[in-house]
């Protein structure tokens, strides 16, 4: 299994989560954040009032997911995220090791196969 965490424009999340969604794609995370990465919307630059070393809002979205679905939610996250301007965002892929129930403790096996 496969933990997906992009982080992309605000205005872009609903489109990408409607069509992970359409795909199948069921169990996900999301956070509104803001952030200070290198490449940025010169157009859209803000200085935050909370976080003033902060610029730029983004969204993160989390989703685990067997590694066969991978390269297909990076699809849906490319096609509805991109803008084709700098601040697009950045996907990461990272292994899970395991899924266990914080009640339980006992492996969450209704949700290995989403």
């Amino acid at each position: 299994m496969k933990e997906i965490k992009a982080f992309v424009r605000p205005d872009r999340l609903s489109d990408i989560v409607n069509h992970l969604r359409e795909e199948g794609f069921c169990c996900l995370t999301v956070f509104e954040g803001e952030g200070t990465g290198h490449y940025t919307d010169e157009r859209k630059d803000f200085p935050s009032l909370r976080h003033p070393f902060s610029h730029a809002k983004i969204e993160k979205l989390e989703v685990v997911i067997p590694d066969q679905k991978v390269d297909k939610a990076m699809e849906i996250i490319h096609k509805y995220g991109k803008t084709a301007h700098s601040g697009d965002g950045i996907i990461y892929i990272t292994e899970v090791m395991d899924m266990v129930k914080v009640k339980t403790l006992e492996p969450d096996l209704e949700n290995r196969d989403l």
